[in-house]
């Protein structure tokens, strides 16, 4: 059985080659929970919650289990004859709820993860060219945000929530080991538009700085440093961090060590210099 299980954008599942994905919304929602949690059992009373939230009906057990034979029903369509799976064991009933038996390899945030951690190790040891290609290639397994096309419960919230913050992270570290290959004249544009798209996140501002400092345009990056001050300022009340006033101090004196290739404002170790 070969399973292929999309969550990172709209939301896909195939056996075979086959969609085992239905078109009404529940069984649909249910089959998302169930796939991003592959090979782990998933509760009746978690997956009620994700359905209905707090209004769940009297009737949601027996609708659950009617949702799930729906689901079963899909599974043995993906095939026939004597190679026809037996649904029963690839969506599974236990004591306290369901598990999907699928190869994790199957999902695409499981790729992302893999590729992500192999890429920040690689960083971590001073390896900037496998960094950033590692990187690189786990954000582009993203294709929109999780499950765009559903109306997420609260359990996929917090997955959503866990893995946007996790997808910024990395993307700054690729960025980072862009700038640690010298690449900052590449980066003005993409950071310009980051900046643009997330006006509260100090990293991509500070990047933003040192890319236009290190492309001969200092003025133009302490401008941006007063814009971001000034934003913070009046919406929260606070300065900048202790890191980007120390960059931001670091450009008024012309200090050396920002044009150095291994300077970073995120932080790589053991090589890069940081601030």
């Amino acid at each position: 059985m070969r399973a292929e299980i999309d969550v990172l954008g709209t939301f896909e599942a195939t056996i075979d080659g086959v969609s085992i994905v239905p078109s009404a919304a529940k069984p649909r929602h249910l089959l998302a929970v169930l796939a991003i949690n592959a090979g782990r059992v998933v509760t009746a009373a978690s997956l009620i919650e994700e359905l209905w939230g707090v209004k769940a009906p009297r009737s949601a057990n027996s609708t659950l289990q009617t949702y799930v034979m729906q689901l079963r029903k899909f599974i043995a369509g993906a095939s026939s004859g004597a190679d026809r799976y037996q649904p029963r064991k690839v969506l599974e009933t236990k004591h306290t709820g369901y598990v999907l038996r699928v190869d994790r390899q199957a999902l695409d945030v499981d790729r992302y993860v893999r590729l992500a951690s192999a890429g920040r190790a690689a960083g971590a040891a001073g390896d900037y060219e496998n960094a950033e290609r590692l990187l690189r290639a786990a954000l582009s397994v993203w294709r929109g945000p999780l499950l765009v096309d559903l109306t997420i419960g609260p359990h996929l919230e917090i997955e959503a929530t866990r893995l946007s913050e996790s997808r910024l992270t990395d993307l700054t570290l690729r960025i980072d080991a862009d700038f640690c290959l010298g690449r900052h004249h590449q980066l003005l544009g993409d950071l310009a538009a980051l900046c643009a798209r997330h006006p509260h996140m100090e990293n991509f501002r500070a990047q933003y700085m040192l890319a236009l400092y290190r492309c001969g345009r200092p003025g133009q990056a302490l401008e941006i440093y007063h814009q971001m001050w000034a934003t913070i300022r009046e919406q929260f009340g606070v300065d900048p961090s202790p890191r980007l006033r120390m960059l931001h101090q670091a450009m008024l004196v012309g200090d050396p060590i920002i044009d150095d290739p291994r300077f970073v404002v995120n932080g790589w170790a053991p090589d890069a210099i940081t601030r």
